[in-house]
Parts: structure tokens; C-alpha cells; sequence
């Protein structure tokens, strides 16, 4: 692996989940743990600002596209350690490896703790710098450590309390572009596998029942305090609405969809008009659960 796998202009819609976003200045696949690490090093090299680029939910591309180094991030390996007892399990995973992947081999090995991450489609690091969550549980709930590359390329394993979590947030997200997430470490307990295969089961069928099949970013806002985005959303009359080519799903109020050929300054318009809208009705600021990738 070495810098003739670096591509200039490599467009990135079709690498996000939303379907929308310009090109790459640099454009970097790796595949392991150690290319990871690579990459981030010659881009620093280069004082190239980073973007690592996981599964490509939760973040919205530029229609510009995005200056410096964008990383692919496959590096999925996963280790996992019983002890003595078989009563918990210690799981390493790289950061690259998908969330719900991850969570559905858990949970059918009969392991507790990750089942509300199935329907999630992002992957570790994501979730380690996000604290995603659903259904009740966030990645807070069970992360041990997470090995981080930081600015001046020392890596070392930052503790749970370190991360700082709060919701849908973390030391790492308060401070972008300078962490990497390498690896997270988890702890998970040990409980009848048709326990844990039922429970995921009954919330992968709740996200088929009340969120779009249609291209999207994910949720758009976060969840204020005591109430719910979608909720208010949809009751300020926003449901269907559209700009362009993206609309606020008719399905689930803070889904935002891709109709095809939807731009990001169109998704931007209409967050806009959204939060407008809700903060003249309800007196709520709502706040992206998204990334904003490229300006």
C-alpha cells in the first residue's frame, strides 16, 4: 500500500449514503489499521486537512467537494477475548469495521450490549466519535477505550472518561479533524443468544416500519431535550416539503430524502427553511445531528 493508491477527484456521492457531494481533492482507500495510520501521516506531511469516511451516513458533502485528503476507511478487523468465565466479552475492533455487522454477529453469538446498533449504517469510528446511539443505548453504554491517533501522530488508548461522552457527542466531535479513531475496545455481557437475536430483530423491523428506504443522511437533527425532532417537525407543517430534489420524508419528519439529483445546497435550503419553521412555532433551536462536510 503506498501513494499510487492516492486518486485526484474522485467524486463522493456515490461513496455517502445521501448520494450527494462533489470530489475529492485526494482520495485514499486503506484497508488496515497500519494504511490507516499511513494516510494520515502523509496527508499531515502534506498539511492536507483529513477527513476519514467511513460507511458515508450522517455526513453532508459540499457540492464543491472537499480540499485535502479524504480517507476511505476499511480497516475492519475485529479480535474478540473471552474471560474465564465466558460471562463477559472483551471486543477490538478497528474503526472501520460496520457498526451493525458488528452488532449482529454479537448478538448471535449471544452477547448483550450492542443490539440497538444494527439498524445503525455507520461504522466504529463513526460511532466512537458520534456516541451513535438508538432505541435507548448509545456507544457510551459499552466502549472501554479507543486507541487515537491525534495531532502530532502519538498514538495512545484514550478511557471512556476521557472521550468525555454526552449525547450524540464527544471530546473528539468537539474537536474535529485533529483525532483518529485506530480501534475501540468494548465490554459486553454474556446472555441467551435468542434473547439478543429477538431484540434485534424487533428493532431492525421498527427502523423498516418508521424510517425511508430512499437515500438519506440519517437523522438530520438531534433530539431536544424531552421531545423528539421529528415530532416538531412534522407539526409545524414541514412533512412532505420539499426544495429541489430533496424532501423531508413523508415517512419520518427528521429524514430528509434524495429524489434524485438532489444537491447539497438544497439540502441546506431546507434545513433552513426547517429550523426556521420550528423555531418560530415551538421556540426550539434545533441543532444538526449531521456533519457538514467540505465548507
Amino acid at each position: 500500500m503506498g501513494l499510487e493508491n492516492i486518486a485526484r477527484g474522485q467524486a463522493l456521492a456515490p461513496h455517502t449514503t445521501f448520494r450527494i457531494g462533489g470530489p475529492a481533492e485526494y482520495f485514499w482507500r486503506v484497508h488496515s489499521r497500519a494504511e490507516l495510520i499511513q494516510a494520515a501521516q502523509w496527508g499531515r506531511a502534506q498539511a492536507l486537512e483529513i477527513f476519514i469516511l467511513g460507511n458515508g451516513s450522517n455526513i453532508l458533502v459540499c457540492d464543491a467537494g472537499v480540499r485535502g485528503l479524504v480517507i476511505e476507511n476499511h480497516a475492519d478487523a475485529i479480535e474478540m477475548a473471552p474471560d474465564e468465565k465466558g460471562e463477559t466479552l472483551r471486543v477490538t475492533a478497528e474503526s472501520g469495521a460496520p457498526l451493525p455487522g458488528l452488532a449482529n454477529r454479537l448478538a448471535r453469538q449471544g452477547w448483550r450490549g450492542l443490539e440497538w446498533a444494527v439498524g445503525i449504517p455507520g461504522a466504529v469510528g463513526a460511532a466512537i466519535v458520534t456516541n451513535a446511539g438508538a432505541h435507548g443505548g448509545a456507544i457510551g453504554d459499552c466502549v472501554i477505550r479507543a486507541e487515537i491517533l491525534d495531532a502530532q501522530n502519538e498514538i495512545r488508548w484514550w478511557t471512556r472518561a476521557e472521550l468525555q461522552y454526552e449525547y450524540r457527542n464527544s471530546f473528539l466531535k468537539r474537536h474535529p479533524h485533529q483525532y483518529i479513531v485506530l480501534r475501540a475496545e468494548f465490554e459486553l455481557a454474556r446472555a441467551d443468544a435468542a434473547d439478543c437475536i429477538a431484540r434485534m430483530n424487533q428493532y431492525a423491523a421498527q427502523r423498516r416500519k418508521t424510517q425511508p428506504t430512499d437515500a438519506s443522511v440519517g437523522s438530520m437533527f438531534k433530539n431536544p431535550p424531552g421531545d423528539y425532532a421529528g415530532r416538531l417537525i412534522e407539526a409545524a407543517g414541514f412533512k412532505g416539503m420539499r426544495v429541489g430534489n430533496v424532501q423531508v420524508s413523508n415517512v419520518h419528519a427528521n429524514f430528509f430524502v434524495n429524489r434524485g439529483g438532489a444537491t447539497a445546497n438544497d439540502v441546506l435550503e431546507l434545513i433552513e427553511i426547517v429550523k426556521k419553521g420550528v423555531r418560530e412555532k415551538f421556540k426550539v433551536d434545533l441543532e444538526l445531528e449531521i456533519e457538514l462536510v467540505g465548507w
